[in-house]
C-alpha cells in the first residue's frame, strides 16, 4: 500500500488484530450467541502433593461477572458465574472472578468438585466434575 493511502489504523498482514486475539468487543451486542462452554483442567499436581487443590478453568461465550437477577439475562454478550460443590455437600459457593479455584483443608483421600456454569438467575447452563485423590501430606 502506498504511504499516502495508509491511515493510522492500517494493520500489516502479519499483525493479528485485538479482535483476532480477544474476540468481539464486549461493548457490542452479539446476535445469535454461541452456547456457553466451560473448560476445566485437572488439579495442578504440585500443590496437590502439599494438600492444596488448585483447579484452573475458563469459559467461552460467557463472561464471568458478579451481576445477578432476571434483568441480567438480557445482557449481551452473555454473563454468568460458577457454582462450586465439593464432595456432594448440600451447599455450594458462588464465584464470578474467573480465577483459579483453591481448596484447602480437605482430608487425604478421594474427592470430587462439581463446577457449574450458571446464568445470572443461578440456572445451571453446563457443568464439569473433577475427581482426584489428595495424598497424605509429605513430611
Amino acid at each position: 500500500m502506498h504511504p499516502e493511502h495508509q491511515t493510522p489504523f492500517d494493520i500489516s498482514a502479519s499483525t493479528q488484530s485485538a479482535r483476532d486475539i480477544i474476540g468481539l468487543s464486549p461493548l457490542i451486542a452479539i446476535e445469535n450467541e454461541a452456547l456457553p462452554k466451560l473448560i476445566v483442567d485437572p488439579p495442578l499436581p504440585e500443590p496437590l502433593t502439599q494438600g492444596r487443590v488448585f483447579i484452573q478453568y475458563r469459559t467461552e461465550n460467557l463472561r464471568l461477572l458478579p451481576v445477578f437477577g432476571k434483568g441480567a439475562l438480557e445482557v449481551s454478550p452473555r454473563i454468568g458465574h460458577i457454582h462450586i460443590t465439593v464432595d456432594d455437600l448440600p451447599w455450594h459457593f458462588v464465584d464470578a472472578s474467573g480465577q483459579t479455584i483453591i481448596l484447602v483443608g480437605l482430608e487425604p483421600g478421594p474427592h470430587k468438585v462439581l463446577i457449574e456454569l450458571a446464568d445470572p438467575t443461578h440456572k445451571v447452563i453446563t457443568s464439569e466434575t473433577v475427581t482426584f485423590t489428595l495424598p497424605n501430606p509429605e513430611r
